[in-house]
C-alpha cells in the first residue's frame, strides 16, 4: 500500500520558518520525481517545488530563494525548507511522488503564516 504521510505544518509569523517532511511508503522511492505542491482557499493546486531522482531540482517563482527542497533516498523522505514565509503562503501542502507510470498524493498539512 503506497503511503505518502506529511508533517510539519503549523502556524507561524510573517518571516518565520517552518520545515515540511514527507515520509513515504510502498513506493520505490529512489526512481520518482518528488514534489511539494499547495492549495489555498479557493484557488487551484499549484506546484512549489520538485526534486529529480538525479537530485536537480525546480521551483516556482514565488518561492526561489527562500524555499528549499531535498529529498533522503535512504529515507524514503523528501522535505521543504520554508524561510521568510509570507500571509500568502497560506495553503495546505502536498506531497507528490510522480513517476510516468503513477502519480501519488498525500493529504497534506495546513501551513497558516498570520500575526
Amino acid at each position: 500500500q503506497v503511503q505518502l504521510v506529511e508533517s510539519g505544518g503549523g502556524l507561524v509569523q510573517p518571516g518565520g520558518s517552518l520545515r515540511l517532511s514527507c515520509r513515504t511508503s510502498g513506493i520505490i522511492f529512489k526512481i520518482h520525481v518528488m514534489g511539494w505542491y499547495r492549495q489555498a482557499p479557493g484557488k487551484e493546486r499549484e506546484l512549489v517545488a520538485r526534486i529529480f531522482s538525479t537530485g536537480s531540482t525546480n521551483y516556482e517563482d514565488f518561492v526561489k530563494g527562500r524555499f528549499t527542497i531535498s529529498r533522503d533516498n535512504t529515507k524514503n523522505t523528501v522535505s521543504l525548507q520554508m524561510n521568510s514565509l509570507k500571509p500568502d503562503d497560506t495553503a495546505v501542502y502536498f506531497c507528490n511522488a510522480f513517476h510516468p507510470t503513477n502519480t501519488y498524493w498525500g493529504k497534506g498539512t495546513q501551513v497558516t503564516v498570520s500575526s
